[in-house]
């Protein structure tokens, strides 16, 4: 089974008020384990960089003047995450804004039921509890002390991590490899030989060297 980790960078938080897309990371899942295969992008968002969104990410208007817009992009991208999953923290705020992308750039949308929103999974998972990918890290101990910024591939990488722990954590994965290997038939049960019991019998002189031995016993804790 093939998901896609994924994760965006913006210009702000309004994909119909004029921002725009600078960063999309992605993380390969093969049965939930990551792969090592990732896709990384940096995005000329065709306009200026706010400094609220600098300030979370550090991608200034001067470094992404340089890097491929969009529409130039997409088929790279798309050809990455194919017809899989995708799974995103807070995934209509990302699908909002890659179907914007895709509508301007002249694509088609991505139908939402492709996403596995890991956000709605945690509040299911713990309630009335803050539920942000730091906040998420530190409480199944993944280590996320390098990320001082927002970063797409980053945060995909860690999201992964917590992704796995939300399904049930290593336990999880190890069940679902046992599975597999059952499909595969690379676990296959075995019939056991049993052995005839041999004779213990005691014999004549082992029973009173017994009953003598017993006879030096004072009050056994057996009778009492």
């Amino acid at each position: 089974m093939r998901e896609i980790v994924l994760d965006t960078e913006t210009t702000g938080f309004y994909h119909n008020g004029g921002d725009r897309i600078v960063e999309i990371g992605c993380v390969e899942l093969i049965n939930h384990v990551a792969t090592g295969k990732v896709y990384h992008q940096q995005i000329n968002p065709e306009r200026e960089m706010p400094e609220a969104a600098y300030k979370v990410h550090g991608l200034s208007t001067e470094l992404l003047s340089s890097k491929p817009k969009f529409a130039e992009i997409v088929d790279d991208f798309l050809a990455f995450i194919g017809n899989d999953k995708l799974v995103i923290h807070n995934a209509s705020f990302d699908m909002n804004f890659l179907n914007a992308e895709f509508k301007r750039a002249g694509y088609k949308e991505i139908p939402m039921e492709r996403a596995i929103d890991t956000l709605a999974i945690a509040r299911k998972k713990f309630p009335g509890m803050k539920n942000n990918l730091d906040v998420l890290c530190q409480r199944f101990k993944i280590d996320n002390s390098t990320r001082t910024k927002h970063g797409a591939l980053l945060d995909s990488e860690l999201l992964s991590e917590v992704y796995l722990e939300l399904l049930g954590g290593r336990e999880f994965n190890f069940l679902q490899n046992k599975n597999d290997l059952l499909k595969n038939n690379e676990i296959k049960s075995t019939d056991k030989k049993y052995r005839i019991p041999r004779p213990h019998a005691p014999k004549e002189h082992e029973l009173a060297e017994h009953n003598e031995f017993m006879q030096k016993i004072i009050k056994p804790i057996w009778f009492e």
